[in-house]
């Protein structure tokens, strides 16, 4: 947040709550877990800026604290000391009913193994979510089907997950993170399962949304080609953020 000596003009207004509403702030963010006793930590003293439109690859040591960080930004998890702003909210003070709202609106997660409903079919995954949000079952096939055809899996659209491919499923999944038009893509280690020809595609969708949409895309990844795709490049060690650069 600025703060302004003078009082602020129109313009000067406009582009505070412009960067307000572009921004993800992480201020000294710290997760532990356990007892006081058997603490483990997983984030500490992290602080990071990420713009709109940006992607950004979050690289490390397997439990160095990255899905930690998705978590947290996604508000599927809390900090034990420090702020996540997103939008202008700390995400801390939101109640379970705002934090909902926010997870199934304003972002998309896409995980290394899909996390697909075995008894649904393609469509009916995708739609879910839409429906969950409160539209009608017309309405939310509809765009379901449209993003089926997106990722180019409109004709396996009543194909139940078994019946896919590991990379269809994760093209579904990422249909599925779409649904609800979010700001924020939230990828865990989304090529990890998959070889390098369906790694290659899903990148490809990813970061062409990043484009075409102006989606805020955070990837946790291992993966070296992935990281050369983004625009900028995090290191934690630790639950320490210890490297930023820009690609």
């Amino acid at each position: 947040m600025k703060f302004f000596s003078v009082p602020p003009s129109k313009n000067q207004i406009l582009k505070t709550l412009s960067e307000i509403t572009s921004t993800i702030y992480l201020e000294n963010v710290g997760r532990s877990y356990g007892s006081a006793d058997a603490q483990t930590t997983a984030l500490k003293g992290v602080n990071l800026t990420i713009q709109e439109g940006e992607s950004l690859a979050i690289v490390g040591p397997s439990g160095s604290g990255k899905s930690t960080l998705l978590h947290l930004v996604g508000a599927l998890d809390a900090p034990s000391e420090g702020k996540v702003i997103v939008a202008g909210r700390d995400l801390s003070q939101l109640n379970d009913r705002e934090a909902s709202k926010y997870r199934r609106e304003e972002t998309g997660f896409v995980f290394q193994l899909f996390n697909l409903i075995p008894t649904l079919s393609a469509l009916d995954n995708v739609a879910l979510p839409a429906r969950l949000a409160g539209q009608s079952m017309n309405e939310s096939n509809d765009r379901a089907l449209r993003l089926l055809e997106r990722v180019g899996l409109a004709d396996r659209k009543d194909s139940p997950p078994d019946s896919l491919s590991g990379g269809q499923q994760q093209r579904v999944a990422i249909a599925r993170a779409l649904i609800n038009d979010p700001k924020i893509i939230l990828a865990d280690e989304p090529t990890g399962a998959l070889d390098s020809q369906a790694g290659q595609q899903v990148l490809d969708l990813l970061l062409d949304l990043v484009e075409e949409k102006n989606v805020t895309l955070l990837l946790a990844t291992h993966s070296e080609d992935a990281v050369k795709r983004m625009n900028r490049v995090i290191r934690i060690e630790d639950g320490e953020v210890i490297s930023s650069a820009k690609r």
